[in-house]
């Protein structure tokens, strides 16, 4: 008989002590869903392309992107896998192009296309430096216990260009040309960023124009559009 209630109570202190472990786990689980969120940097290596360029200009060699930065995720639902994105972020966008810029003695800004003239060139480039600010929708197969997963990320991205400059080395010597006028500083676009993990692809289409109204070649508006496409990597 003694032993029976021996074995009752250490099976009765068993189930208390395993019931206080479980409650403590579950009440951690818990407060780690309610805090679960992907605050992420990333970092995009794009190919540059210009869209809707004027007659016989064109893109020469390959024209890249850098961008890095934060985004802040705010969940929107319960399960913590839907969430609003707000970003901060620097990027530098050049462009290889047939098209040369300069700047007279005047101050007016002059474009000519290099394939219609006998001029020859070892470089023509356009750099442009942005401050960039990223809102997104996202959507993603993450828990709070898995790193691994897979998303859906898009919206909209406004910059800033704070710098800017026209190369060209060629038969008619080096020309610098800073700081464009004509260079749309506020520029915008649609975003989509999809993919397992780290690996994502990611596209940006601008929905402005790279230079104002005032920017003409050969009596043709410069109403050139970005189209980026590339991966860009999150980091927790």
């Amino acid at each position: 008989m003694m032993k029976f209630i021996c074995l009752a109570f250490f099976c009765l202190f068993a189930i208390t002590k395993g019931a206080s472990q479980e409650q403590p786990l579950q009440d951690s689980i818990a407060t780690l869903d309610k805090r679960y969120k992907e605050d992420q940097f990333y970092f995009a290596v794009t190919y540059n392309l210009m869209a809707q360029k004027p007659n016989n200009v064109s893109q020469t060699g390959f024209s890249s992107g850098f961008h890095l930065g934060g985004i802040k995720d705010m969940p929107i639902n319960k399960r913590r896998n839907v969430a609003l994105g707000l970003g901060l972020g620097l990027a530098r966008n050049a462009f290889n192009h047939n098209l040369l810029i300069a700047k007279t003695e005047s101050g007016k800004y002059e474009y000519l296309n290099l394939s219609e003239s006998d001029i020859t060139h070892s470089k023509n480039r356009l750099i442009n430096y942005l401050v960039e600010l990223p809102l997104e929708f996202r959507w993603r197969t993450s828990t709070a216990e898995s790193y691994k997963f897979w998303r859906i990320y898009t919206g909209v991205k406004l910059g800033y260009s704070f710098y800017n400059v026209a190369k060209y080395e060629g038969s008619l010597g080096s020309i610098k040309t800073r700081n464009l006028e004509q260079l749309n500083k506020f520029q915008y676009g649609l975003t989509l960023s999809f993919g397992y993990n780290t690996w994502n692809f990611h596209i940006y289409y601008a929905l402005n124009p790279m230079f104002n109204d005032q920017a003409y070649v050969n009596d043709e508006q410069i109403a050139i559009n970005e189209v980026r496409a590339g991966l860009i990597f999150y980091i927790l």
